[in-house]
C-alpha cells in the first residue's frame, strides 16, 4: 500500500509548478484586485485611501455601468443562440454523405484559427467600404451606410462577427456529438416511419444534450467577456452604444484613472458571470436527465 501511495505522490509533483503559476498569475491579481476595489486607488500614485464598498455603492448608481451590463447582455443572449442554431445546422449538414466533405469541415473550422483582432479590423473595412460600395450600386439603402456609425446598428455589426467567428468550434462540437449516434437508430426510425423532424427531436438532440450544454455556457461565457470585436470595430461607439462591460473596465482602469473603481466592476462582473454559468449547468444538465 506504501509503494502506491509514493507512485501516486510522485504523479502529482509535476502538478505543482502547475499550481504555482496558476497562483502567481490567476488568483494573486484576482485578490489584489478584490483589495484594490475597498481603496480609492488611480492606478498611478502611490498614496489610497481605504473607502470600504462605496466603490461597490457607487457602481450601482453610475448610468455608463449599467448601459454597459444592458448592452452585454443583449448582446450575449443573441449571439448565444445565434450561435448554437446555425452551428448545429451547419454540423448536421457536414455530417451528411456529401462530396468534400472533409474540405468543407476545414472551411468551417478556419475562423476558429484567426485572430479576434484580425478578424474584426477587416470586417471594420468591410463595413466602411466594401458593403457601403455594393449597397450604392445596388441601390439597397440600409447597405448604402456604415452600420457601425449608427447607435442604432451598430451592435448588430458587432454580433455579425462575433456569430461568423463563433460558430467554427461551436460546430466542431456539435460534428463531434453527432459522430457518437449510431446509425442503426437512425435506420430504426426510417422503418418506423418516422419524419425528419421527429428523428431529429426523438433521437439526435436528446442524444447531442451534453454538447448542447457545453456550447450554451461556453458561448454565453465568451459573449460575456466581449473585448476585442468591440475594439477593432467600434471602440465602444458611437459614444457609449456598443461599450461592453470588459472595455469599460479597461478604458475606466487603466485610461481613465478608474482603477480601483472598475476593480470592484470587475468582482461584480466575476460574480455575475459565474452565477450564470453555474445557473445554466444546472438546468441544461437537469434537462438532460430528463431526456
Amino acid at each position: 500500500m506504501n509503494k502506491r501511495l509514493t507512485t501516486f505522490y510522485w504523479m502529482t509533483v509535476p502538478a505543482v509548478p502547475a499550481v504555482l503559476l496558476f497562483f502567481v498569475f490567476l488568483t494573486l491579481p484576482a485578490l489584489q484586485g478584490f483589495y484594490y476595489s475597498l481603496t480609492n486607488w488611480n492606478g498611478f500614485g502611490h498614496q489610497y485611501h481605504f473607502v470600504g464598498f462605496k466603490n461597490y455603492i457607487n457602481l450601482f448608481q453610475d448610468d455608463n455601468v449599467g448601459n454597459a451590463y444592458w448592452f452585454t447582455f443583449k448582446f450575449a443572449i443573441v449571439v448565444t443562440i445565434a450561435i448554437n442554431i446555425l452551428s448545429l445546422l451547419i454540423a448536421m449538414g457536414l455530417n451528411a454523405k456529401i462530396r468534400f466533405r472533409n474540405f468543407f469541415r476545414g472551411i468551417y473550422f478556419l475562423p476558429n484559427i484567426l485572430s479576434v483582432l484580425i478578424v474584426g479590423y477587416i470586417f471594420n473595412y468591410l463595413f466602411s467600404n466594401v458593403f457601403t460600395i455594393w449597397g450604392q450600386n445596388l441601390g439597397i439603402s440600409s447597405l448604402s451606410t456604415n452600420i457601425l456609425g449608427s447607435e442604432q446598428l451598430a451592435w448588430v455589426g458587432v454580433v455579425i462577427v462575433a456569430v461568423w467567428q463563433g460558430i467554427a468550434f461551436n460546430t466542431i462540437l456539435y460534428l463531434a456529438g453527432l459522430q457518437t449516434i449510431p446509425t442503426s437508430l437512425y435506420e430504426a426510425s426510417n422503418l418506423d416511419g418516422a419524419g425528419k423532424w421527429r428523428e431529429f427531436w426523438s433521437i439526435t438532440f436528446p442524444l447531442i444534450a451534453p454538447f448542447f450544454t457545453i456550447n450554451m455556457v461556453l458561448a454565453m461565457k465568451n459573449s460575456l467577456m466581449v473585448f476585442d470585436q468591440i475594439v477593432a470595430l467600434t471602440n465602444g461607439g458611437p459614444g457609449r452604444a456598443t461599450q461592453s462591460i470588459s472595455h469599460l473596465i479597461y478604458t475606466g482602469g487603466f485610461r481613465g484613472g478608474e482603477f480601483a473603481y472598475q476593480s470592484a466592476n470587475s468582482v461584480i462582473y466575476f460574480i455575475v458571470i459565474a452565477i450564470i454559468s453555474i445557473l445554466q449547468l444546472r438546468f441544461l444538465q437537469r434537462r438532460e436527465m430528463d431526456n
